[in-house]
């Protein structure tokens, strides 16, 4: 691991601790564990569950759980029971399984949420982890009460697909997100961003240690993520739940055409908010902005 995030570990666990969060190895089955950050209160021996909503933030595709949401996690903490999971081969979570669709993603993640005592809880999905959050509410629509979608789309089809990859000069998904190169961690970062800071070069070195292990199965993923448009499962969206599609205006990946089309084909129970200056890595750009309307949809739940 890149010596950056060597030195960030124990300072985002010191975080993590004093917002009353803990790291927690679930065992899904055997073979199959998936790591969550949970309230510290929720495992304790009585096991005595917070009477805060209940909110499961599930990451996308560059980074693990609590790189991903740091943010929210500490501006969100206080009013809500957060749990943040890393998805299968990200983070320390993993499957002897073979599959590799979104469909095995969301059945850990209602699995693992069922063993740490929560049957009910918002979801907040970005990109890939959005995909997988659309998936787990058609799989087990009692467990999801809401839903904030940030820079994604309901399902990856082969035209979205191509048309994505074509917006950002990419023929294929693991060339774009899983570079082999530090010069592509630039051009995966830039992508992401409205507008990319300066940050050292050491950063991104250490970032393309960090990140990108487990690439084999990564590359499965995302070969398992995208269906010819004919075996779409999700053709016509039929979710009860309150769904609240917040993004940037400047997502290069998934860019507002995506996003409008994806507000009218889910209906009448959706609403749609665009953040200024902001690219496909919204909650990381803009997090105050972001956690505003977050709280603010959350709270009316």
């Amino acid at each position: 691991m890149g010596n950056t995030f060597v030195i960030l570990k124990p300072i985002i666990h010191g975080l993590m601790k004093a917002v009353g969060m803990t790291s927690q190895l679930v065992e899904i089955e055997p073979g199959t564990s998936m790591h969550f950050w949970v309230p510290t209160k929720s495992i304790h021996p009585n096991n005595k569950l917070s009477n805060k909503p209940p909110v499961l933030f599930v990451h996308g595709f560059v980074a693990n759980g609590i790189i991903t949401w740091l943010f929210q996690i500490l501006s969100l903490s206080s009013d809500f029971a957060v749990y943040v999971p890393d998805l299968l081969f990200f983070g320390d979570s993993i499957t002897t399984r073979p599959e590799r669709s979104t469909s095995i993603q969301a059945e850990c993640l209602a699995k693992g949420m069922m063993k740490l005592g929560v049957e009910k809880f918002s979801l907040v999905g970005l990109s890939y982890g959005g995909m997988v959050g659309f998936k787990l509410a058609q799989l087990y629509p009692h467990m999801v009460e809401s839903m904030v979608m940030s820079s994604t789309i309901i399902e990856m089809t082969e035209s979205i697909s191509n048309a994505s990859l074509k917006n950002i000069g990419f023929t294929n998904w693991p060339d774009f997100l899983l570079p082999k190169t530090v010069s592509g961690v630039k051009v995966l970062l830039s992508i992401g961003s409205h507008k990319l800071p300066w940050l050292p070069e050491f950063f991104y070195k250490d970032f393309h240690e960090a990140m990108f292990s487990n690439r084999k199965e990564k590359v499965e993923l995302l070969e398992a993520l995208v269906v010819n448009d004919k075996d779409a499962t999700i053709k016509v969206p039929n979710y009860s739940q309150r769904i609240y599609i917040l993004c940037g205006d400047d997502d290069k990946i998934f860019n507002t055409t995506f996003s409008d089309y994806m507000k009218e084909k889910l209906g009448k129970n959706t609403t749609i908010q665009y953040i200024k200056n902001a690219g496909h890595l919204v909650q990381l750009e803009r997090p105050c902005t972001y956690n505003h309307y977050l709280k603010k949809f959350l709270s009316s739940s």
